[in-house]
């Protein structure tokens, strides 16, 4: 404000300036709003901002945000202190800057660690000064000597949004008091008046000062002389205890935020556990030591290193992405109407999206690639924290989010489907996970984290009581999750296995969303034929795809390099099968695997014309398998495939659709294929023509 003010007045002259200060106020103010709304919703614990936004997006956003903002906040406080050094230079030349830095540093440390109430009384002193060197400002004389006309912009000086992007951090001191938030009697009374009387200060203030520069100062003056304040002013000396002022006002602010902010990382779990310490308090003012001890060791580092320029404008984005995201936050809320977000200062919606859209706005006008620096490390915050797989019951925004997507999606999703969108949706009928692994196996494999899968179990009702059937849902998601298998999970009691499965296949799925396709192990217990041969025909009578999955002798499908598909052409299950190779081809669970088609032809003449109507459709399907004709002869096809196929790590084989006698005709085919590995037995039921999602 007073060193920089003279410059923008300058540039880009009077009117263009008080739009400057208006468009800059107005984003603080639209967030300072959605500040208010959040504030009075529910109560805020020590974190500020942090705090805030992981109570509403959830704590990988949360942590995301928060991580960068104790940087900037830590970062800040040696780039005011290095600010407050230099200026003394204007005095007392002769001084060592990282010398004063140095001391200065340990002074305010010193008075954080000692009493956060005697450091915010400290505030006053430091506003009674900047108070007196702005009446002294505003009693002040013009230049004399000087030729003083109605400011206009430079003849040759800097773009409007140049200029623009040198003001608008001197309005983003907004958040100090919510920093504090953990100290405070009453949050939800004191941050919304706090900001709002910074915000409308700081505009009363950024709007007078133009006013005096431009009737006192003539342009060159303006743009070349930074002390011109202390020129104008009644007592010069008076600008000077204002510049000392307000950057120890706000190294000192900086230094009260950075601890807490880390303080409430620590206690989320957000840090490791190694930092767990930070989350300690001492004494009645529950002062955070250890962050703050900290913070001073990172602003001591870095006042010694002296050099800040090229971090300063990411630290810079880092605090305008936490008020987009803080507007974000408040606009999600507003706009979803959550039953749980009851705020006492009520905004609509728009002012915070437009908040967070005037924040992302300014960001990459002030500094594109400082902007792209900052999403970068937020970003990769964000991913570390997911990766964790942290165990929180935060972020209701982003579940009211994901609610009304899938509500959206839902309602415009097409009952019947098209081929040229198709992918498996499958309810896989494993029961425990741990006893059928290679069912979910190769469920995960053909969806390649872009379809659905539904890992379903029955329990009988006689066994197990309804009150049990979260926990054991809870208990497989877990597993899964420690397996890296994104998949939903749902568990039901039923009077038998096989009448839950017939429930699951009649009734699971949301709206148009339902399995298209079911995959199931082989049962090789006798007492269970008859009803698993029923289960079957249920599948294939309620138009759903049928994948049944055997590895009797438990390779889990080998080393995944080979696989077989006996082919008989594409009608009836042939274009599925195809459908199925090449999705084990192009996913990542099955890498260089080889897709081998096979046919069994009577003889040699008809052996070379099917291998070239074979050639032929795999081109035009634009699918590079490797094609193999047999010709029988004496042998019969279940000895060809036997032999053929005894080394491949996977066979899929085609089935005929179910009648009475199925339990007869399946065991036939177990029989059949007994000396093969892992076996996939398909059937097409779906009205989609899978022969359309190859062409």
């Amino acid at each position: 404000m007073y060193l920089r003010f003279g410059w923008v007045v300058g540039n880009v002259g009077l009117v263009q300036t008080l739009v400057i200060v208006v468009l800059a106020t107005s984003i603080t103010f639209l967030t300072s709003l959605s500040i208010a709304a959040i504030a009075t919703n529910a109560p805020v614990k020590a974190g500020g901002a942090y705090y805030m936004i992981s109570r509403s997006l959830g704590i990988e956003i949360g942590g995301a945000v928060g991580i960068p903002l104790f940087l900037a906040q830590a970062f800040s406080v040696a780039l005011y202190v290095i600010g407050f050094s230099e200026s003394l230079r204007f005095i007392f030349p002769a001084i060592d800057v990282k010398l004063v830095g140095l001391i200065t540093t340990l002074i305010l440390g010193a008075l954080a660690l000692i009493s956060t109430k005697a450091a915010i009384k400290s505030q006053f002193v430091v506003l009674g000064i900047i108070g007196l060197s702005l009446l002294s400002l505003a009693f002040g004389s013009p230049l004399s000597n000087v030729e003083i006309t109605p400011s206009l912009p430079a003849p040759n000086g800097a773009p409007f949004w140049v200029v623009f992007a040198v003001f608008f951090p001197a309005v983003t001191g907004i958040m100090a008091g919510v920093n504090l938030s953990g100290d405070l009697k009453d949050p939800a009374k004191s941050i919304p008046r706090g900001t709002f009387m910074a915000v409308g200060v700081g505009f009363v203030v950024y709007m007078l000062i133009p006013l005096v520069l431009a009737s006192r100062a003539d342009t060159q003056t303006l743009l070349n002389n930074p002390l011109v304040m202390e020129k104008i002013s009644l007592i010069g000396g008076a600008i000077f205890l204002g510049v000392w002022g307000a950057t120890l006002s706000s190294a000192v602010g900086s230094l009260l935020g950075a601890p807490r902010i880390l303080q409430a990382l620590a206690s989320d779990q957000v840090l490791p556990k190694a930092f767990s310490f930070f989350e300690r308090e001492s004494g009645k003012e529950r002062i955070p030591k250890a962050g703050t001890i900290f913070t001073i060791i990172i602003t001591l580092v870095s006042v010694y290193l002296g050099d800040l320029n090229l971090l300063a404008p990411i630290l810079t984005m880092f605090f305008l992405t936490t008020y987009a995201v803080l507007n974000l936050t408040a606009g999600l809320e507003r706009f979803l109407k959550s039953p749980s977000y009851r705020p006492k200062f009520k905004v609509h919606w728009v002012f915070s999206m437009l908040g967070a859209l005037g924040c992302g706005a300014v960001m990459f006008l002030i500094n594109p690639a400082a902007t792209f620096g900052a999403f970068v490390f937020i970003t990769m915050v964000f991913v570390w924290l997911k990766r964790r797989g942290m165990k929180t019951a935060m972020g209701g925004v982003r579940r009211g989010v994901l609610i009304s997507l899938i509500r959206y999606a839902a309602l415009r999703l097409d009952k019947t489907g098209n081929a040229k969108g198709w992918r498996p949706n499958l309810l896989v009928l494993s029961g425990a996970p741990t006893k059928r692994w290679h069912l979910i196996d190769f469920a995960n494999s053909i969806t390649q984290s872009k379809a659905l899968f539904t890992v379903a179990t029955i329990l009988q009702e006689d066994k197990v009581p309804l009150e049990k059937v979260p926990h054991y849902e809870q208990n497989i998601a877990e597993y899964l999750n420690q397996k890296k298998v994104s998949a939903l999970v749902r568990v039901i009691r039923a009077t038998h296995p096989y009448e839950g499965s017939k429930q699951l296949v009649n009734a699971y799925g949301l709206g148009a969303l339902v399995p298209n396709t079911v995959l199931l192990g082989a049962s090789n217990e006798n007492t269970n034929q008859q009803p698993y041969a029923q289960l079957v025909q249920h599948i294939y009578q309620s138009s759903r795809n049928l994948i049944i999955v055997q590895d009797e002798h438990h390779t889990a499908f080998g080393n995944k390099k080979s696989v077989d598909i006996w082919w008989g052409g594409l009608k009836g299950n042939g274009a599925l099968l195809m459908v199925l190779g090449y999705l084990l081809k192009s996913g990542r669970q099955w890498p260089g695997v080889e897709i081998n088609v096979k046919m069994a032809v009577k003889t040699a003449d008809a052996a070379e014309k099917a291998l070239s109507n074979l050639r032929e459709k795999l081109q035009s399907m634009r699918i590079d398998f490797n094609t193999d004709v047999l010709v029988l002869g004496e042998e019969s096809f279940w000895d060809v495939m036997q032999r053929e196929s005894q080394n491949s790590d996977l066979s899929l084989i085609g089935m005929a659709p179910p009648t009475d006698d199925f339990n007869e005709y399946f065991q036939t085919l177990k029989n059949n294929t007994s000396s093969l590995g892992a076996k996939v037995f398909v059937l097409a039921t779906t009205d989609i023509e899978f022969s359309d999602v190859l062409v």
